[in-house]
C-alpha cells in the first residue's frame, strides 16, 4: 500500500478519536493524529541514528534518533510502536518496547500526539532502504556533539530534548 493511502484516526487535544483520514489527507489538512517514537539502544547501549530517505512524506533527508511511525487507524500505540521498531530496523522479535511518556507534538504546520519508547535491539539490523538512507548505532555523547551538526527532524528533536529533560536515564 502507498503509505499517503494509509487510513489514520484522527484525534482532539485529549488524544481522543474523533474520525478517520487517509494519511496524506491528515498531513495536507494538518488534522492530528498519532504516531510512535522508539529510542533503539544495542548491546552496548549505543543509540540507532539515520538519515530518512528524499522520497519520505515528512522531514526527507533529515537525520533522526528515533524510529518509528504512524499509528495506524484502530491500532494501539504500543501495537505500532513494536510493529515500527521492527519495520524500520528490518528485524524480528524484539522485545516489547517500554513506554517512557507521552507529549502533543505541534509546529504550527503539523500536530500529532507522539508516544515516546525505548527498546534493546540486540539482533543485527536491516534497515528498509524506503525509509533510511544512512544508519549507526552512535554512543550518546557523540549523538549529543551530532546534535548541533546535522539536520534532524523537529519532532524527534522536540522528544529527544523531553527525554533528556526527563531525568530519565540513557545508560
Amino acid at each position: 500500500m502507498n503509505p499517503a493511502d494509509e487510513i489514520l484516526d484522527i484525534v482532539d487535544e485529549h488524544d481522543t478519536v474523533t474520525g478517520q483520514a487517509r494519511r496524506a489527507e491528515a498531513y495536507a489538512k494538518n488534522l492530528r493524529h498519532r504516531c510512535v517514537f522508539v529510542l533503539a539502544r544495542d548491546g552496548a547501549g549505543r543509540i540507532f541514528v539515520h538519515r530518512r530517505t528524499p522520497g519520505k512524506l515528512v522531514f526527507p533527508s533529515l537525520y533522526d534518533m528515533f524510529v518509528g511511525g504512524v499509528v495506524g487507524a484502530g491500532e494501539s500505540y504500543d501495537t505500532a510502536a513494536l510493529r515500527e521498531a521492527e519495520e524500520e530496523l528490518g528485524v524480528s522479535g524484539l522485545p516489547r518496547p517500554v513506554p517512557l511518556f507521552k507529549f502533543l507534538y505541534e509546529n504550527g504546520e503539523q500536530t500529532w500526539w507522539s508516544s515516546v519508547y525505548e527498546v534493546r535491539c540486540e539482533l543485527a539490523v536491516h534497515p528498509q532502504v524506503e525509509e533510511v538512507a544512512w544508519h549507526d548505532f552512535l554512543p550518546l555523547a557523540e549523538l549529543e556533539r551530532r546534535i548541533g551538526e546535522w539536520e534532524w527532524v523537529p519532532d524527534g528533536l522536540a522528544a529527544w530534548r523531553r527525554l533528556r529533560a526527563s531525568g530519565l536515564s540513557l545508560s
